[in-house]
């Protein structure tokens, strides 16, 4: 998951406002901002589905009458409306208070996060050239705005005033008016009139080029689409995923023949399977060469001029470099901490990349192959490997683990036995596409939580990856309940068969799971501190922690049934699943390690450093210099593909992953402690965790569940790397 689409399209108006609902008072002075702006001539009036928040229950969005065309004009008035809702604060005659000021911003912008909430959702999620092409329009103007609020000198004022008289408040309330001025100065609120115009320069850029590089993927995926002439060559895989390349190839144009499209890391699942050495070489270069001018669509100039752009905010914000900037409000707190934590992991997980690359290359010599082990070769003979070592199938574990089952009897199953929730369909709540189901999420008092949606499966326009996000977020202030929404990639059986998925996206689906229960369980009063508004490397930990439920016990024997015979997954096959779990985990960790360690990189150099003008050459440097050059191993990520760094927000924080990780092995480990899978256990984790958003200190919120501050030894254990397999 990743962070919020509404929070990565406003940008530093987030800072300020973010919110669905109303209240009377408000909904009265929205009113008649909107009738304002219809009488001045806008386009926005009451015929536009946007005007009013969304009757249907929980003012989830009603698709039924959504079209493309409403978007614009609401996103304009929204912006418009905010902008005369800050005006009000700034002109109020009262001395600035608590309630008049920081109140009165958490109640703003809410036509603009209405709208905005929805349209990225769809344009990430169902995108096409409409959509991509108000992305390009509104970015610029969506930075500006932000920058109107963030770089206001009255209204920083203001909020200055009540910062000084702080020492009055308590709890959520002082939390809150300390992030909302450390917003603000961090946005610039301190600098001269031409540094700010400096900074609005940059940031209006920086909008242009992240959406231009996001959209950019889309491009790549079709201009490096590879097409195959026969169905020998794609022989390693079952007769239906042949049908699915076919279905692929027609859907291009191309009958007859057969497509692989490739996913957005340089790994590609379909590596695993084929055995066609020549073909899997064409899908690794297809994937890790893509957008380094291979074809019409280049992205080097993009990460290039984007690494240079936030090393000079940095500078004129008063920070060394952009990772400084970034990890000032997060658990790390400096670059250094990060890519320390990294580079200690460098020596053992490169001992067992040796292990594994050592065994893969035996594998290939004792089938006859007389060639070194390349990328290409990893995946494929990996899998011999594993099936040797461990005699497991991966398909036949796939036979196990049908969707629905894993939906409704794992995932569902499992957070009813921790949380006492339960999951409820709602066929009457439209959606923006096919496919999506919609549940009613109830507590174990029976009281609704809000809804939840399973965005699953792959479609075309649809970006790569799994995350959650909102459509309506949790506020007492404003009397909202929770709109939460995971999607993945999972590519849907043909008509009439069942969809049977991998161990990893069983385990991605309890992932992006812990995601929407964070937002679903949020309990605190403001909209900002709500749900995954939290630091990078916190957001993470709530999720990764769910991911070990799927191997519970309890929670197999209760999903992972032969899709045919409904029988139990056999226990020794669940052992090799078991056994099999960290298996190549070598591999996993290095390849991720690398591309956090070449974000960090990108984003720890000042901004008198010589511009980039090599992307391939510093990527080499970079790997080099930290220890992480295995021809065989490359980054999960390249630069021109990077897309949590250069599209995404996690520019200088994609080592989140493995922070988060830390947090969530030991609090596993100290659950498994304290009884595993119970309500008791549950209830603490949700009391202490979840329900808090950014209410409290995450440190300190961790602590209070778990009596200290983590420890690493629980993460090694968990990837299987406590000691080196070679010295």
């Amino acid at each position: 998951m990743r962070k919020s689409l509404i929070a990565v399209a406003i940008g530093a108006a987030l800072t300020v406002a973010a919110c669905s609902d109303k209240d009377a008072a408000q909904q009265t002075s929205e009113t008649a901002q909107q009738e304002q702006m219809q009488t001045s001539g806008s386009e926005f009036n009451a015929s536009n589905p946007f005007y009013t928040a969304s009757t249907l229950p929980y003012q989830a969005p009603d698709f039924n009458n959504i079209d493309f065309a409403d978007y614009e004009p609401a996103l304009m008035a929204g912006m418009e409306q905010h902008m005369v809702e800050i005006e009000a604060i700034v002109n109020d005659p009262a001395a600035p208070t608590f309630e008049n000021t920081i109140v009165a911003m958490e109640r703003s912008g809410r036509l603009l996060n209405r709208v905005a909430s929805v349209f990225y959702n769809v344009a990430g999620a169902a995108g096409n050239a409409d959509t991509r092409a108000l992305q390009s329009k509104m970015a610029p103007l969506m930075a500006q705005h932000g920058d109107n609020i963030s770089l206001n000198p009255d209204l920083f004022a203001r909020v200055k005033a009540v910062y000084d008289a702080r020492d009055m408040l308590a709890g959520e309330e002082l939390r809150l008016v300390e992030d909302t001025y450390k917003g603000f100065v961090r946005a610039g609120a301190q600098l001269n009139d031409e540094q700010k115009e400096q900074i609005r320069a940059i940031n209006s850029e920086l909008s242009e080029l992240t959406t231009q590089f996001q959209q950019n993927l889309m491009k790549l995926a079709d201009e490096n689409l590879i097409v195959v002439d026969s169905a020998e060559e794609l022989a390693g895989l079952s007769a239906s995923q042949i049908q699915q390349l076919a279905d692929a190839a027609t859907a291009a144009g191309h009958d007859g023949k057969y497509a692989i499209k490739i996913t957005n890391t340089t790994r590609q699942p379909i590596l695993q399977s084929l055995e066609n050495r020549e073909l899997r070489q064409r899908v690794w270069e297809a994937s890790a060469n893509r957008g380094t001018g291979n074809t019409a669509t280049d992205n080097r100039p993009l990460a290039a001029r984007l690494a240079e752009l936030r090393a000079d905010k940095a500078a004129l914000l008063g920070y060394d470099n952009w990772g400084q900037y970034v990890l000032e409000t997060s658990m790390a707190k400096e670059p250094a901490a990060a890519q320390d934590m990294l580079r200690d992991l460098v020596p053992a997980v490169v001992s067992n990349v040796r292990a594994e690359q050592l065994a893969i290359q035996e594998m290939i010599e004792a089938e006859g192959g007389d060639f070194e082990v390349k990328p290409w070769d990893w995946a494929f003979y990996a899998e011999k490997v594993r099936a040797e070592k461990y005699a497991l199938d991966g398909d036949q574990v796939k036979q196990y683990f049908e969707f629905n089952r894993v939906v409704e009897d794992g995932v569902f199953f499992a957070m009813t036995e921790l949380f006492g929730i339960t999951f409820h369909k709602r066929d009457d709540i439209p959606t923006y596409a096919d496919d999506i189901l919609v549940y009613e999420v109830k507590d174990v008092d029976g009281e609704t939580l809000g809804l939840f949606y399973g965005d699953w499966f792959t479609r075309d326009g649809k970006r790569g990856g799994a995350w959650m996000s909102s459509f309506v977020s949790q506020s007492g202030l404003l009397d909202t309940k929770p709109v939460i929404l995971n999607n993945m990639n999972i590519q849907k059986a043909p008509d009439g068969e069942p969809t049977l998925l991998s161990f990893d996206e069983v385990s991605t689906m309890f992932h992006e799971m812990g995601h929407a229960l964070h937002g679903m369980f949020s309990d605190v009063m403001y909209p900002s501190l709500a749900g995954t508004s939290v630091s990078r490397d916190y957001v993470e930990f709530p999720s990764t922690f769910q991911e070990d439920w799927t191997l519970n016990p309890k929670v197999l024997a209760n999903f992972a049934r032969h899709h045919e015979t409904d029988e139990q997954i056999p226990a020794e096959l669940l052992e090799k699943v078991m056994a099999a779990k960290n298996f190549n985990m070598g591999f996993d960790t290095l390849e991720y390690i690398s591309a956090a360690l070449l974000d960090l990189e990108y984003h720890t150099l000042p901004a008198d450093a010589p511009a980039i003008d090599d992307i391939q050459a510093f990527e080499e440097a970079a790997l080099a210099r930290n220890g992480v050059d295995v021809e065989a191993v490359p980054p999960r990520y390249r630069s021109t593909y990077f897309a949590h760094v250069f599209a995404g927000g996690y520019s200088a924080g994609y080592y989140a992953y493995m922070w988060s990780e830390v947090l969530a092995a030991d609090a596993f480990a100290y659950m498994q402690e304290q009884g595993g899978l119970t309500l008791e256990n549950g209830q603490k984790f949700r009391d202490t965790i979840l329900s808090k958003g950014n209410s409290k200190d995450p440190m300190q919120q961790y602590i209070d569940f778990r009596g200290q501050e983590p420890t690493v030894d629980a993460l090694l254990e968990r990837r299987g790397l406590t000691t080196p397999k070679v010295d």
